[in-house]
Formats: C-alpha cells, structure tokens, sequence
C-alpha cells in the first residue's frame, strides 16, 4: 500500500537522494513545457501517456516507463485516464545511469520494489529500509534495456516543421520527392540530412509515426480493425504484421 505521503507534490528535499510521488492524470491532459533540476522516472501502472522532448516524443504504455535526465524540457500528454508513480533522483545518485531519455521496460521485480519504497513515509528516506530499496531500484534501473518507443525529431527547421506536420495526419505522408520539394532540398541531400538527424530514412521514419499513432489509437480504445483502416493500412494484417516486426508481439498482447 502507497504511504498518503507520496500522494502530495512538494519540493524535493536537498539532502534526499530518491523522492516519490503518485499520481494520476485523465485523458487529454496537457502539462506546460518545463523540466527538473532532478532526473525522472515515469512509471505507467494503468494507462497510458505520450512525453514530448525538444528530440522528440517518447510513448509510455502499462509497464514501461520513461527516464528523464534532469534539465530535459518535456511536455506530457495523457492519452487515457492513467495511473502513474513519479521517482526523482538527485545528483549525488544519477552519475552511472542514462545521460538520455528513453523509454524502459519495467520488470516485475522493479515494479514491487518501487511500490515497496512508496510505502514508507517520505521522512524514512534517507536511513533504513527505504534507503536500501532506493540502492537496489538504482542498480535495477542500471540493467534495463531501452525499448523502442521514441519518435526523433530534426533540428533542422524545415525538416522538423515537415515531420510535425506528417504526425498531425501520418496516413498520408508526402512522397520523398514532395517532401524534399517541400524542404528545398534534393532528394539525395533530403535523405542524407533525415539519415543524420533522425537515424532512420525518411520511409522507416514515416512507418515509425504511423506505429507510433496506432499505439496512441489503441491505447483509446480502438480495435485492430479501425486502426488499420485509420492508418490506411493495406488491411489489418498488413497493420499486424508490420507492429509485431517492430515491437516483437502482436496489437492485441501489447497491453497485456
């Protein structure tokens, strides 16, 4: 059980090194852009979220959660009525772990130890039991592997106006020629400067913001059928066969 003390926002305390906080959200939630002197952890229990970055956006399912350095300017969207457990971690602690944000697959033992450190008071951290959990959700948080739930963005302005405007509609983005029209560039110099900033070809980056929708839409609510159909999908098989090559299990064990 979560100690009430982790249901109220404060400041995070100089002298503690690992802070929580449990919250929730309903959906079309919008936070401000802002950041954290301190690193973040998103923990998604129920539902579902999407984080916007200056590099791009991270989608955060059940289970997974979302590491933030301290100092990254982000945005959050809630996407659906969703339960969430906040860890900050100061300075003094974050030295060996990811200097990037990404997304993380939370095992089952990570998930009890950090319900496990929520049920104390926030006043026993920084001695005891909860200190000693704080030690081993570090060394966890060390082990897990990235998953592969972030949408780059480019830097360069007329790239990234040309992306932002494919996520609002991904069924129908422009063709390579149009899109490097639209940029005034060559193809070529289109593709190697999408390649540089993006590390995906203009193709794979498209499929990643249609994948990337069919999580969100999923997430809502919709069916296979529907978002292969909204997507413009060939049929839902195309639409299955194409997430589960880049996430590894089918839409409908996703969010299981």
């Amino acid at each position: 059980m979560i100690h009430p003390d982790h249901f109220v926002t404060t400041s995070k305390a100089p002298d503690v090194a690992v802070l929580a906080y449990a919250d929730s959200g309903n959906k079309g939630t919008l936070t401000k852009w802002h950041n954290h002197s301190t690193a973040q952890l998103f923990h998604v229990v129920r539902g579902s979220l999407a984080i916007d970055t200056e590099a791009g956006t991270f989608f955060v399912p059940p289970e997974r959660a979302v590491w933030l350095p301290g100092g990254v300017y982000h945005q959050t969207r809630y996407l659906t009525e969703t339960d969430v457990r906040y860890m900050y971690f100061g300075p003094s602690v974050t030295a060996p772990l990811p200097q990037d944000p990404r997304v993380m697959q939370v095992t089952t033992l990570l998930r009890e130890l950090i319900l496990a450190f929520m049920s104390y008071p926030r006043t026993a951290s920084l001695e005891g039991p909860q200190a000693r959990l704080a030690d081993v959700i570090l060394d966890q948080l060390k082990l897990l592997p990235a998953s592969p739930l972030q949408l780059p963005l480019p830097s360069d302005g007329r790239l990234k106006a040309l992306c932002e405007s494919i996520t609002v509609t991904p069924d129908q983005p422009p063709r390579l020629v149009e899109a490097a029209k639209r940029c005034g560039m060559s193809e070529r110099s289109f593709e190697r400067n999408m390649q540089r900033e993006t590390g995906l070809s203009y193709r794979a980056w498209c499929r990643q913001v249609k994948l990337f929708k069919a999580l969100e839409l999923l997430a809502g609510g919709l069916n296979v059928s529907a978002v292969s159909h909204e997507l413009g999908y060939e049929g839902p098989s195309a639409f299955v066969a194409s997430f589960k090559k880049a996430f590894g299990i089918t839409p409908g064990r996703y969010f299981t």
